[in-house]
């Protein structure tokens, strides 16, 4: 008799998908050592945390310095003042949570991954193409997933009109990635209404509100009825440059209720139990990111980014290539060349033009055909890459 291991992970992609391309890109740089690469690919921050942030982050290590302001273990659920932190920020926009919906994390990535914690055998429902953590994690658990298509026709925002009505764990991600469209709160009023109507859960990603500019919701919970039917999970990667620093939040609501069970303190205990909290040092630089003076800071480099994401959207307008995202959000997701496949593409850009992003089929079967640039480089990196296009694509 053997030990037993979890089967499931059989199923999953033998390489995870970034994982991948860093191979095809490192051999191609050992054989290419005088060549210039630029990387568009994996959504990683380049710009440094910002003055508010870093000098938080000071002042909270003095204090770990000192015995008489030294913190040991934080709280599971987070210090008093990060929570508030994220209740004000969330007030800034008209929504109002209490103080016990907020659990602070080490970010949206873990929390997406732990969330299939509290849930049993639920049928899933995730859109196609994903960010692949939704996919991977149900994968792990040996749900049944059912997919619904985002295409060129919905504009890749896939709706519940012609989804069977059952009970599902339902994915969202708003502005999406890897698509970078968003929804508008009529849209999420539709996802909302479906899911009280079949008992699902929505999990609803909001990584990358803060990259939003026009009339569209920052949060699932600014639609009426959410409440009793969403679970919100957010991070300050995106937001202040946090992709290495690592803290984020989960909002569950005191009414989100299933099976006679109330998810809010399931959620608690399984954080209590699983999860040591985060740095009080982070947590501090959190405070501080969504302070006034820091999210001001934050959305500086947020403007520096899409000032980059208008390079590329300009350059593919001229192009008469068509893409969506690139305003709300700072991905941009474009319909590959000339019949290309993704593949095909992404080996076309690295070998003829040294420029890396990420083929759209390693996020699904819909994401065939298509791309997706980043906008995190630099301004000098970006430029450099919008005019090799600009000459040769």
């Amino acid at each position: 008799m053997s030990i037993l291991v979890n089967d499931n992970y059989n199923n999953l992609e033998k390489n995870y998908l970034f994982s991948n391309i860093a191979k095809k890109v490192n051999a191609y740089v050992a054989a290419n050592p005088d060549k210039k690469v630029i990387r568009l690919g994996i959504g990683d921050v380049t710009l440094p945390l910002t003055k508010t942030v870093i000098e938080a982050m000071h002042k909270a290590v003095d204090e770990m310095a000192d015995q008489s302001t030294f913190r040991g273990y934080a709280p599971e659920t987070g210090y008093d003042f990060t929570i508030k932190a994220v209740q004000n920020h969330y007030a800034s926009f008209g929504v109002e949570l209490a103080s016990n919906e907020v659990f602070i994390s080490d970010g949206a990535k873990s929390d997406c991954g732990n969330i299939t914690d509290i849930f049993g055998d639920n049928e899933i429902l995730i859109p196609d193409p994903v960010y692949p953590v939704y996919m991977d994690s149900n994968i792990m658990c040996g749900r049944k997933i059912n997919l619904v298509d985002a295409n060129q026709e919905n504009g890749f925002l896939p709706m519940p009109a012609g989804v069977e009505k059952k009970s599902y764990i339902i994915y969202i991600c708003s502005p999406n990635n890897p698509t970078g469209a968003a929804y508008t709160t009529a849209q999420l009023k539709e996802w909302v209404d479906f899911a009280n109507e079949t008992d699902s859960i929505i999990i609803y990603d909001s990584a990358y509100e803060a990259f939003i500019k026009e009339d569209y919701p920052r949060s699932i919970f600014a639609v009426e009825g959410a409440r009793t039917c969403a679970i919100e999970i957010c991070s300050l990667s995106k937001t202040a440059g946090f992709t290495g620093t690592r803290m984020g939040w989960t909002i569950v609501p005191a009414q989100l209720v299933r099976s006679n069970t109330e998810l809010n303190p399931m959620w608690n205990r399984r954080q209590s139990t699983k999860f040591n909290g985060v740095p009080y040092i982070v947590q501090r630089a959190g405070e501080a990111a969504l302070s006034e003076q820091g999210y001001a800071e934050c959305q500086e480099n947020i403007a520096y980014y899409m000032e980059n994401a208008k390079m590329i959207a300009d350059v593919l307008d001229e192009k008469g290539i068509w893409y969506t995202g690139g305003i709300n959000s700072p991905y941009i997701w474009l319909k590959c060349p000339n019949g290309m496949g993704s593949w095909e593409f992404f080996d076309y850009l690295l070998n003829e033009l040294q420029i890396v992003g990420t083929p759209g089929a390693g996020f699904g079967k819909q994401g065939e055909g298509y791309f997706r640039l980043t906008s995190f480089g630099s301004h000098e990196a970006t430029a450099e890459a919008v005019e090799r296009i600009r000459k040769t694509l």
